[in-house]
């Protein structure tokens, strides 16, 4: 079990991109689940420290999929810098790491 998924946190400027973005990769089957909430963030970007409002999700995933993962993101994201971190997942309960698996099975292609 252990590596075959993971968490992935992602931030965006608001809820309605969370939730575009997190629909657009469960409904691929790239993503089990989104969680969204509202984040403080306190950050520097060239050079200034900057304070934003932000929505943040934390998506499960199969960790083979973080590269297709990032990579939809990325072009649905409007960030310059968008933060798309890949942690894994070391143990988890055993029905819920299945449950992760069956909802990222996509049928085989051709």
């Amino acid at each position: 079990m252990n590596g075959d998924v993971s968490s992935v946190l992602v931030t965006y400027p608001d809820e309605r991109t969370a939730r575009a973005i997190s629909r657009s990769l469960i409904e691929r089957r790239l993503a089990a689940c989104s969680n969204i909430f509202a984040v403080a963030s306190i950050y520097r970007w060239k050079g200034e420290i900057e304070e934003a409002s932000e929505f943040a999700s934390l998506l499960k995933i199969r960790s083979e999929d973080f590269p297709a993962v990032e990579e939809a993101i990325r072009k649905l994201h409007p960030y310059e810098v968008p933060c798309i971190v890949r942690y894994d997942v070391a143990e988890g309960s055993g029905d819920y790491i299945g449950w992760i698996m069956e909802s990222t099975t996509r049928p085989p292609e051709g």
